[in-house]
């Protein structure tokens, strides 16, 4: 008979969430989780628990919510609870060595990419503004270096065209539950092949920031469209139009093809703005936000701020 193993969880967002709970519902006792502080939230600012640090409560966990992991008493309460593996899924900070140590079977990683393809903090943007057609979730194993570890498990998942980094990473967290419990129970009836990467074929996935939303007219259609949904829901792709800064929240490519300098507005109507691309394909804009207004499709954006055809959009 295969003993459980008792398990402390790592993770913070919403993408740790469907691991959490199925780590909860398997034979494998969650003896405690360590979760980012609360901290404010929303248009008001208030101060709520993250999505990993709710779902503890709601499932009646124990829950540790460090500022720093050196903070006193973080490791005394980690050696108390007796894991003998932690489960790590966008905690959203580097873990020590110290910490490393602690659960006799070290620690495991839920990993949002195909390893070694984009390690770093922001794998699913990076994955749809590079225009891939696949990803998928990585189990691997947690050492210093930065999601550098031996490979336990993956599964692929395909990247639809309009897929955004808020749909993709949906389908990869469910695909990443399941593969980590299932890597658990192979983990707890014996040893598991622990495939080393290849370091010669890493990307990195830097962390998204502001400065990646200026959309620029100059790349391909589909570059273009990718890093529209790839942005999506933060903090989003941007052009300005006669000095006026516009958020794109949706978008798609047209079949047609454009004899236009690169973001001129080639048509503009209820379906949506299409706008040139640099390789003589279109874009079609179905969402727009004037930076201090809705969100609204095409047909309710023009009505409140026409686009003329030959108007031209440039980079913000």
């Amino acid at each position: 008979m295969v003993t459980p193993l008792r398990i402390v969880f790592f993770g913070s967002p919403d993408f740790a969430v469907p691991t959490l709970r199925a780590l909860a519902a398997s034979a494998h006792p969650v003896v405690g989780v360590v979760s980012q502080p609360d901290r404010p939230r929303g248009r008001g600012q208030k101060v709520t628990p993250g999505a990993v640090a709710q779902a503890a409560a709601d499932l009646g966990l124990p829950l540790l919510q460090p500022v720093k992991l050196s903070d006193p008493g973080v490791r005394e309460t980690l050696a108390a609870w007796h894991a003998d593996l932690g489960v790590v899924a966008a905690y959203g900070k580097i873990l020590p060595p110290w910490l490393l140590a602690i659960p006799p079977r070290g620690l495991i990683n839920v990993h949002a990419s195909l390893l070694p393809a984009w390690r770093g903090a922001a794998p699913v943007h990076r994955a749809i503004i590079a225009g891939d057609r696949e990803t998928g979730v990585t189990i691997m194993r947690v050492v210093q270096a930065l999601d550098a570890g031996a490979m336990l498990d993956r599964v692929v998942v395909p990247i639809d065209d309009d897929a955004t980094s808020v749909s993709l990473e949906q389908a990869l967290a469910v695909a990443g539950a399941a593969r980590l419990v299932a890597t658990v129970d192979r983990l707890a009836a014996g040893p598991v092949d622990e495939v080393p990467q290849d370091d010669a074929r890493a990307t990195y996935a830097s962390k998204i920031t502001r400065a990646d939303s200026p959309v620029d007219w100059s790349a391909p259609a589909r570059a273009t469209h990718d890093r529209i949904r790839g942005l999506h829901p933060w903090p989003h792709a941007t052009t300005t139009l006669d000095g006026q800064r516009l958020i794109l929240h949706r978008s798609t490519v047209l079949t047609q093809a454009a004899a236009a300098a690169p973001g001129t507005v080639v048509a503009s109507g209820p379906a949506g703005v299409d706008v040139a691309a640099g390789d003589g394909g279109v874009v079609r804009l179905l969402e727009l936000q004037a930076e201090n207004g809705r969100r609204l499709p095409a047909a309710g954006f023009l009505a409140g701020r026409p686009i003329a055809p030959g108007a031209r959009f440039d980079a913000s």
